[in-house]
C-alpha cells in the first residue's frame, strides 16, 4: 500500500514535510509504520499549486529516498497547497505514467488502496470512463481509472458526490463480476482551493488516514509542531511525528473537506 500527504495552509517549503520530520513521507517510502507494505519504492510524485492555473507535477520511478532531484526541488519549491505520494505497486508496472498524483486541468488526485480483482475488471472499468475523458488515460493503474471515472461523474463541481458515485459504480461492477476481493481506498483530490479526502473500504479494513490542524506548521529537530490557531491542515497516511499530540484519525467511511483552513467531516456512504 502507498503513503501520501496533502497540505493546505500558509506557504510552506515542500522539504519541511517531505524530508525533515522523523517519520517524513520520504522516511515512510523506506520504512512505513502503518502499512502492509513497509517499503514504498515503486516511484513517487509531488504536485503543487503556484502562479499558473494548472498545478505543477514532478513524478519519477526511482525510490523517493534515492532521488537527488526530488530533494533539490523540495528545498526550493514552496506552496500553499501541495500533494505528495510514494508508491507501492499492487500489480501494475513501475512507470512514470503510473505514479501519483494524476492531473487533469486544475484537479489533482492520488490514491492508496486497490480495486479487488482489478486485472479481470480493468477492461469493463475503462469502458465506464466517458469517451471525451478517456484520452487522458496514460497509465494502467486502477487509481488513474478511478480518477478519470470520477471526473466523468462531476469531480470538479461536486468532489464528494462524484467520489461516492464512482465508488458505487465500481462496487456494482465488482459484485456483478463475482469478485470476492475487497475494495479499499484512501484518496485525495484538490483543485487549488479545497482538498477532499476519503477513507472507505468494502470490508472495513481501510488503509490508515490521519489529519492535523493549526495556525501553521513548524518542524524543528525532526519534530512537528502545530502553532495555535487555524488555517493550516495536513491530511496524511500516517503521522509524521509520533510524539506530536495533534494527529487525529479519520474514521472508516468518512469524507474530509478542507476549505479556508477549516475541516469538515461527514459520512461517506456509497
Amino acid at each position: 500500500m502507498c503513503r501520501w500527504l496533502a497540505y493546505s495552509g500558509p506557504e510552506l517549503v515542500l522539504e519541511d514535510l517531505l524530508f525533515k520530520p522523523e517519520n517524513s513521507l520520504i522516511q515512510q517510502s523506506l520504512a512505513a509504520t502503518r502499512s502492509i507494505a513497509t517499503t514504498n519504492g515503486d516511484g513517487f510524485g509531488v504536485g503543487w499549486y503556484g502562479q499558473r492555473t494548472s498545478p505543477g507535477v514532478f513524478r519519477d520511478t526511482l525510490p523517493a529516498w534515492n532521488d537527488a532531484n526530488l530533494r533539490s526541488l523540495a528545498q526550493q519549491i514552496s506552496s500553499q497547497m501541495f500533494l505528495a505520494h510514494v508508491r507501492a505497486s499492487t500489480g501494475t508496472a513501475t512507470s512514470r505514467e503510473n505514479c501519483h498524483p494524476f492531473r487533469r486541468g486544475r484537479l489533482m488526485f492520488m490514491h492508496n488502496g486497490r480495486v479487488g480483482g482489478y486485472a479481470a475488471l480493468r477492461r469493463e472499468l475503462e469502458q465506464m470512463i466517458p469517451a471525451e475523458i478517456y484520452p487522458g488515460r496514460n497509465g494502467t493503474t486502477d487509481s488513474e481509472a478511478i480518477f478519470l471515472l470520477a471526473c466523468g461523474n462531476g469531480l470538479a463541481e461536486d468532489p464528494g458526490g462524484a467520489l461516492c458515485r464512482t465508488v458505487n459504480q465500481i462496487l456494482t461492477l465488482m459484485q456483478r463480476s463475482g469478485s470476492d476481493e475487497p475494495f479499499r481506498m484512501t484518496a485525495a483530490v484538490s483543485d487549488g482551493h479545497k482538498i477532499h479526502a476519503v477513507r472507505y473500504s468494502s470490508d472495513r479494513e481501510s488503509p490508515s488516514l490521519f489529519y492535523g490542524t493549526g495556525g501553521s506548521i513548524e518542524v524543528a529537530d525532526s519534530r512537528v509542531r502545530f502553532r495555535s490557531g487555524a488555517g493550516s491542515v495536513l491530511i496524511l497516511s500516517e503521522p509524521l511525528d509520533e510524539r506530536c499530540a495533534d494527529w487525529r484519525e479519520v474514521a472508516e467511511g468518512q469524507l474530509i473537506e478542507v476549505a479556508d483552513g477549516q475541516v469538515t467531516l461527514r459520512p461517506f456512504c456509497p
